[in-house]
């Protein structure tokens, strides 16, 4: 047995000089930066008086500010925001050969006039059609959703699942934080699609062409869900950064929806990643 050493009193008591082996492990991992509430986002949040959280994070990975770190991680519905995902799992299987492609409207009246017409995946994304995907959705299948699903690491498929509904009954599911990463993915290309299948996307994701940046997004509402939920994601480019933006928030009727674009370039604003 080894012998604790003893010592006449604390004032005699040798310094330690030897770190502990637990420290010395400790100092060669590397550590990630707390992410902290950011005040100026909560502000815009309780002034709108919605419940919601906000994911804002450099491509490079220098920076990561947020509000509600909680609900970031909280996986909810991915109703619209999954038409990134679903474009190019279309145009990357062949279900529709380019964005220009018409798809002819079958007559059948929607409850949204422009859906009630031809589209092209270009206006069909622009729009939120929900026909046009579910049509694509069949000619896909509902086993090469779950490997590009597994190959991306996406949220959550509940199975089983209805092939032309997942994405809108809830089966489908992802948290804020999770959609930051799929984006760096579609961003920084690395998933295992054809350079033409990254080049539509980018073609029809881009919402907003401004002196100094280029906003891509997509948004989202989960009306099946209670609460409902609304998201708009996406990502924003400038001469020094691009940065990826995550919202989601409940809605408590239609009248709320804007305010899933509006909270987002407040907050771009408030952080001086785009000007007033």
């Amino acid at each position: 047995m080894t012998r604790r050493p003893t010592w006449p009193s604390d004032s005699t008591r040798p310094t330690l000089r030897v770190r502990p082996r637990w420290l010395l492990l400790a100092m060669l991992i590397p550590v990630t930066p707390v992410q902290a509430e950011d005040a100026e986002i909560a502000a815009l949040f309780a002034e709108a008086g919605v419940q919601g959280t906000l994911v804002l994070a450099r491509l490079d990975g220098q920076a990561v500010i947020l509000h509600n770190a909680a609900r970031a991680e909280q996986r909810l519905p991915v109703a619209s925001t999954f038409k990134i995902f679903n474009t190019l799992i279309a145009l990357e299987e062949g279900a529709i050969s380019g964005i220009d492609e018409v798809m002819p409207w079958d007559g059948r009246p929607h409850p949204y006039p422009d859906w009630n017409q031809d589209q092209t995946l270009n206006s069909a994304f622009a729009v939120s059609c929900v026909w046009c995907y579910q049509r694509l959705a069949e000619r896909i299948g509902a086993e090469r959703y779950r490997v590009h699903l597994a190959q991306a690491d996406y949220g959550r498929l509940d199975e089983p699942f209805v092939t032309t509904e997942f994405w809108l009954d809830g089966s489908l599911t992802i948290s804020a934080q999770e959609q930051v990463r799929f984006l760096r993915q579609v961003i920084e290309r690395r998933l295992p699609y054809r350079p033409e299948t990254y080049a539509g996307m980018r073609a029809i994701m881009l919402a907003e062409e401004g002196r100094d940046y280029r906003l891509f997004a997509k948004t989202g509402w989960a009306a099946r869900a209670t609460p409902q939920i609304g998201w708009y994601i996406g990502y924003v480019e400038t001469a020094d950064a691009t940065w990826i933006f995550v919202l989601n928030m409940d809605i408590r009727d239609e009248s709320e929806l804007p305010l899933r674009q509006a909270l987002s370039r407040a907050s771009l604003q408030a952080k001086g990643i785009i000007a007033e």
